[in-house]
């Protein structure tokens, strides 16, 4: 992170004294320089007119010590400053004098970012930006720029952070600059010829606030597989349909390269509901939507699709296959392969293993399979998950080797066990139908999160479910329930940060789920961060609005809401 002065050359002598003591005094008392330089992971350059910061934690460090000097700067009218942030590699070296210095891509570039800003802008390089896209509330602060030129004809991406009380909203000289000398050669063209208006009407897009917005708060390689149409006559193939969604999504969250919304936000937009694809895009965090229709009849299925660009409506890509039942598997696995690579995202050979795996041989354990699947999800209901629980048996009995089927069937016990019936009976048929599930198939990170739970739930041991549950994250890099259940156990071991940052994941990619924003709303709560606690409640009531408890010992939004005012007047009375 680097700070100047602006004019800093024009100042007298003692003026540029004055504004340096001043700058030294509302850096040091920003609660993020002290934080960080208390912890022993900071370090501060002097640069003649400004300084250079170095924090070492997370990109959301640098960025917070941004916005807590800029709502300072309202009390130093006087002192004029930019800030630039960039996330790089940074090594000790020795300077020309034998001093201790700092040097590397990450500094170079984070000054060549503040230098294409003016007084109170904060920019941020693309890279940062990305990084803080993935949380909702920093998403309404970041306001693209296009790219600057900076020095040795480099260009880069910048995006203005500001807000209504910090940063500066208003376009930096040098992409007014930049915008006029568009705006000539774009003229010059349109006096061509008229083919070029297009193409004008499109640069101008460019710089469309709305435009910005929507881009950064979707990564372009994201999408929500949403629920498909049952197409067919018999009601009860419902569970055939939504199962080829489940096995679609499935697929598609085990791409690293990917970000895959989880089932429990999806499902929200059961098909059948009207649909307004962009709302649904802004809401879910994601650039794409893929829909779908499922017809079955005797031995044959028909699914058609369609990739749909969530921030235009465009439609990318629409295929319709129409095959043998038994084919089923193939079609999963070929529209996974073909909605990658419309996203152009890399699949490892790890992950095209995984993707082409076919669970099962057995037609009739796979419709049990995806029947269980989906009452499963009902958390709250015991009757639907002791009908889940039937059609799992059910599935490993017509397949003995369905270790998916094993996998999920081992996740119900460990929750009924854990909510519902605490019993040792229960407790062991969940680890031993984890452990087959490995037997048969060691690379499987469903049975890996199943074990976890186990472990989690059953046995209280957060040490071995720990382990369980990174092997699990490796293999299902989209999976909500891996992030939340490895930043639960990193809570309780008191590495808060880590903890925070794998609840901002779980709910990042779960969007939709109440108990994630709950437990997010906590850990803000323990911290202090009452702000951003709040704020996360917000997130929650636009979800539920009703905000009634949940049970169990689940506070709602508002006996929530109220413990955190409570707590913070305490705090601030200290």
């Amino acid at each position: 992170m680097f700070i100047d002065i602006v004019g800093y050359s024009k100042l007298s002598i003692d003026a540029q004294r004055a504004a340096i003591d001043e700058l030294n005094e509302v850096v040091r008392e920003s609660e993020q320089f002290q934080k960080a330089e208390a912890e022993a992971r900071l370090i501060k350059i002097p640069t003649g007119d400004g300084m250079a910061l170095v924090f070492y934690k997370s990109p959301e460090e640098p960025v917070e010590c941004a916005l807590e000097i800029s709502r300072v700067l309202k009390e130093h009218p006087r002192l004029q400053l930019r800030m630039g942030v960039h996330s790089g590699p940074v090594s000790g070296v020795i300077d020309v004098n034998g001093q201790a210095n700092l040097a590397g891509a990450g500094l170079n570039m984070a000054q060549r970012v503040m230098d294409c800003g003016d007084d109170r802008h904060i920019l941020l390089s693309k890279r940062v930006a990305d990084d803080l896209g993935e949380y909702e509330h920093w998403r309404p602060l970041l306001h693209d720029l296009g790219e600057c030129g900076g020095k040795h004809g480099m260009r880069m991406s910048i995006v203005n952070l500001h807000a209504d009380e910090v940063g500066n909203p208003q376009l930096p000289k040098k992409f007014q600059a930049l915008k006029k000398q568009r705006a000539r050669m774009r003229w010059a063209k349109a006096t061509a010829a008229l083919l070029t208006l297009a193409i004008i009407v499109a640069g101008t897009a460019m710089f469309s606030r709305n435009r910005v917005r929507s881009t950064l708060a979707a990564p372009e390689k994201s999408i929500a597989v949403l629920p498909f149409e049952n197409l067919s006559d018999e009601k009860q193939n419902a569970f055939f349909t939504d199962g080829m969604q489940d096995e679609i999504l499935a697929n598609l969250a085990k791409v690293a390269d990917l970000k895959v919304i989880s089932r429990t936000s999806v499902m929200l937009y059961k098909s059948g509901n009207p649909r307004n694809l962009r709302e649904i895009g802004q809401q879910l965090g994601v650039a794409h939507v893929l829909e779908g229709s499922v017809q079955r009849a005797a031995n044959r299925v028909r699914v058609m699709a369609q990739l749909i660009d969530a921030r235009t409506d465009a439609h990318l890509w629409a295929q319709t296959y129409d095959r043998d039942l038994a084919d089923v598997f193939a079609i999963q696995s070929d529209l996974a392969h073909e909605i990658a690579n419309a996203l152009q995202a890399k699949l490892s050979d790890t992950e095209k293993a995984l993707i082409e795996r076919k669970p099962t041989e057995n037609g009739e354990a796979y419709l049990a399979f995806v029947q269980a699947h989906s009452l499963q999800n009902a958390l709250e209901d015991l009757g639907k998950l002791k009908q889940s629980e039937q059609l799992y048996a059910r599935a490993v009995e017509l397949d003995p080797k369905f270790a998916l089927a094993l996998a999920r069937y081992s996740q119900l016990e460990s929750w009924i066990s854990h909510n519902f019936d605490p019993t040792r009976e229960r407790r062991q048929k969940a680890r031993a139908l984890a452990e087959r599930a490995l037997q048969l198939q060691p690379d499987l990170p469903e049975a890996h999160l199943a074990k976890g739970f186990s472990y989690y739930y059953d046995d209280d041991n957060y040490e071995a479910a720990q382990k369980e549950f990174e092997i699990a994250r490796s293999g299902l890099p989209n999976e909500s329930e891996v992030y939340f259940a490895i930043g639960a156990i990193q809570r309780r071991q008191g590495k808060w940060a880590e903890s925070t940052a794998n609840l901002e994941k779980a709910a990042s990619l779960n969007p939709k789920d109440r108990w994630s924003l709950q437990n997010l709303a906590f850990t803000y709560q323990v911290l202090r961060d009452f702000d951003r606690a709040n704020k996360t409640i917000d997130r929650a009531i636009q979800i539920d609005p009703t905000g009634g408890d949940f049970g169990r010992s689940r506070p709602g939004w508002p006996s929530l809401r109220k413990a955190i005012s409570a707590l913070r007047r305490k705090h601030f009375r200290r």
